[in-house]
């Protein structure tokens, strides 16, 4: 188990740098972002292919096509919206509503499996609905008013990208802890494959003709930038969380994301060269303690040994 936490917890540290990325390529745009990053992960996965360990061989149809899809939709999915999400609506709060995920994802297994009683989620349910509702109006009323429709579109940016990452954890862990589990290498290649198809599809959205005119150091911050999100945030990050679907119950891998909420917020503090304000502080961190206190609920022995029995 201690495996998997760890596996968890690097994957959402990666996983961060998804709310500052692209806000450090411009003035390149998050489509020519998401180009970059998942056609060098579908290469590079292509490449690792050349090794037998690494090629998805025996898995059956239907499940190659889930795994394309979970990398063309939920990965391309999944990172358009952030990007445009925090390119809209600031540092603060896509982070804080994307995070409240885990709790959402422990609702929805709770349903399936009925892994903790209902009372236990009671209170990470009020924390978290009031650290976001604090969020959204701080970020609302320091708003100008001709800021305020791109922070709505902002947030509902941050709900699709929510919504895609419900979809993607729920159908991933029920393939990794199926009985005929596909190879974690050969899984993580497949999905890599899956979305440097769905970026493909962005092409005619790009700006790539600015890669002529952009100077110097840009270009090379963006292939940076690029290369960083494909190795670390989407190749490496994706076996990260590979291990942990394996190795945890959907209840408890669920709750481990508030750290991508932590790291998300830190990175796009450090980015912007401020620290939070008191009502964005207050709102992440009663976000963070309704997480934990689900965590805690979900970690205790009777309910991790029940969860895992059911999982």
């Amino acid at each position: 188990m201690l495996l998997g936490i760890i596996a968890g917890l690097t994957t959402c540290a990666l996983w961060g740098l998804t709310f500052v990325a692209p806000r450090a390529v411009v003035p390149f745009t998050a489509w020519d972002l998401t180009v970059a990053r998942y056609g060098i992960f579908g290469l590079a996965c292509l490449l690792l292919m050349v090794d037998r360990r690494f090629r998805p061989t025996g898995i059956a149809p239907s499940r190659l096509l889930i795994g394309l899809l979970l990398g063309g939709a939920g990965y391309v999915g999944y990172f358009v919206s952030a990007a445009f999400a925090v390119q809209l609506a600031g540092a603060a709060l896509p982070p804080v509503i994307i995070g409240t995920m885990p709790v959402f994802l422990a609702i929805i297994a709770n349903i399936r499996d009925s892994s903790a009683p209902w009372q236990a989620l009671a209170l990470p349910l009020v924390l978290i609905g009031i650290g976001v509702a604090i969020v959204n109006v701080a970020t609302i009323s320091a708003a100008d008013v001709s800021n305020t429709t791109s922070i709505v579109l902002g947030t509902l940016a941050s709900l699709a990208a929510l919504a895609i990452w419900i979809v993607y954890g729920l159908v991933n862990a029920v393939v990794m802890r199926a009985t005929d589990a596909p190879d974690g290498l050969q899984w993580t290649g497949l999905q890599g494959i899956g979305a440097a198809i769905g970026s493909f599809l962005l092409l005619p959205l790009t700006s790539f003709q600015l890669l002529e005119m952009a100077p110097t150091f840009e270009f090379f911050r963006f292939i940076g930038w690029a290369l960083i999100m494909e190795l670390a945030g989407s190749w490496f990050a994706t076996w990260c969380w590979v291990v942990a679907s394996r190795s945890l119950p959907l209840a408890l891998s669920a709750q481990l994301i508030v750290a991508e909420t932590v790291f998300g917020l830190a990175y796009g503090f450090m980015f912007e060269s401020r620290l939070p304000s008191s009502a964005e502080a207050i709102g992440a961190a009663l976000q963070v303690a309704g997480v934990c206190s689900a965590v805690a609920a979900f970690s205790q022995p009777r309910i991790l040994a029940e969860s895992s029995q059911i999982s």
